[in-house]
């Protein structure tokens, strides 16, 4: 199956399941069920078993699943073994908060670019990432080979840096604003809301936590 065919909840759940499998590595364990990893991830096992079954025979009948193979295999997949390099757009305080988080110490990811247009941080180094001239962004990520931003910029300017950013070859859009981007099929946009989030925590808490 190829990955266009995979369903999208279970291509989230992915990273999941790598993370655990490599604390499992990191402790020396050589195998395990679907049921333990269930508990470990608090996904069911159904839904588990499901989303492995899209790879193919991951693991066997009586013996569940073999921790280095299964790891082997979701870096492979996740393309952990190759360095990503990653634009931040919008050096406010949700950008210096993402900037001081160094997301390539904890994985494959790293925040090579930043862009802003505050002229107190433009042509800095901020927690180690040169911040260009958000005028220099499409050529900058053309030039870097950039091909997934961070957009943490005002809601008003969001679709136009968008447009910006597709046109200097952009695939993939981590989106912090509560904009609805219009993009091109080629180009993938992940909405991270966090008001949202936070609202739907509260209401399953008045709903459902009583």
């Amino acid at each position: 199956m190829t990955a266009e065919n995979i369903p999208r909840a279970t291509a989230k759940r992915l990273p999941i399941y790598y993370r655990y499998l490599n604390i499992l590595h990191d402790t020396g364990k050589q195998r395990i069920s679907s049921t333990e990893l269930a508990e470990a991830v608090q996904v069911d096992s159904a839904t588990i078993r499901r989303d492995f079954s899209y790879f193919g025979a991951l693991g066997k009948r009586g013996y569940g699943y073999d921790v280095d193979n299964l790891l082997a295999f979701f870096k492979t997949i996740l393309n952990q073994e190759h360095l990503t390099n990653v634009a931040l757009i919008g050096v406010g305080n949700l950008g210096h908060a993402l900037l001081n988080f160094n997301f390539h110490k904890d994985g494959n990811l790293r925040i090579s670019a930043a862009f802003d247009t505050d002229d107190k941080i433009v042509n800095t180094i901020e927690d180690g990432v040169p911040v260009y001239p958000i005028e220099e962004l499409s050529h900058q990520l053309h030039d870097q080979q950039i091909k997934v931003i961070i957009l943490t910029v005002p809601s008003k300017v969001a679709q136009s840096i968008a447009d910006e950013a597709v046109s200097g070859g952009v695939k993939g859009i981590l989106n912090f604003t509560p904009i609805r981007l219009q993009v091109p099929e080629n180009v993938l946009v992940q909405n991270v809301d966090l008001t949202n989030e936070l609202q739907t925590l509260i209401y399953f808490i008045e709903n459902f936590g009583k």
